[in-house]
């Protein structure tokens, strides 16, 4: 452990003021390395590979296709402290669908990452747009970021909205329609 990444984690420990070899602490570097990968696993990840499509059954399909309130957990990379919350995804296809739990796995994708959350919109909805081709995308998220409620201005509970919106969705009444499915998103 003379050089690694839990070498760093163990000169942190003692920048704060602790002893990295009393017994609670003794594995957390080690615990904390193996979290941070998880945390950012999604740098390997690659949207086409992720968003399988499916030729077949979107031919006369042409309404929104909305996934609610998916779960998703990041790091700001400002401050590396978490940032949580849900995210709506909807398209509305041309050609091809995707399997729903695709549009999960693409949030995560990008979720798993240090990030901010309007750049983290932005990339689910360009990668729907890159890989699907459909007639437009919309994507909502609200957010709780720790960085905003455990320091700084300490404002717990404080929701960060962000959205985007891509070809048909851009319309006035397709944003509304969007939007409104997506109202009542609560972290």
């Amino acid at each position: 452990m003379s050089n690694g990444p839990e070498h760093a984690v163990r000169e942190l420990l003692q920048y704060v003021g602790e002893d990295p070899d009393r017994g609670g602490l003794r594995e957390t570097p080690t615990r904390y390395v193996k979290a941070l990968r998880e945390l950012t696993s999604g740098y390997g990840a690659k949207p086409g590979e992720i968003l399988k499509c499916f030729d077949d059954g979107a031919e006369r399909y042409d309404q929104m296709i909305v996934v609610r309130e998916i779960p998703f957990y990041s790091l700001c990379e400002h401050h590396l402290a978490p940032f949580f919350g849900k995210a709506t995804i909807a398209y509305v296809p041309a050609q091809r669908i995707v399997g729903l739990s695709k549009l999960a796995r693409l949030l995560d994708a990008f979720a798993r990452r240090l990030q901010v959350q309007e750049r983290l919109t932005t990339q689910v909805a360009e990668a729907l747009m890159n890989e699907l081709a459909p007639v437009g995308c919309g994507v909502v998220i609200a957010a709780r970021h720790l960085c905003m409620e455990s320091r700084g201005i300490q404002k717990p509970g404080a929701v960060t909205v962000t959205s985007a919106l891509h070809g048909k969705f851009v319309l006035p009444e397709v944003r509304q329609e969007f939007l409104a499915l997506a109202d009542g998103m609560t972290p």
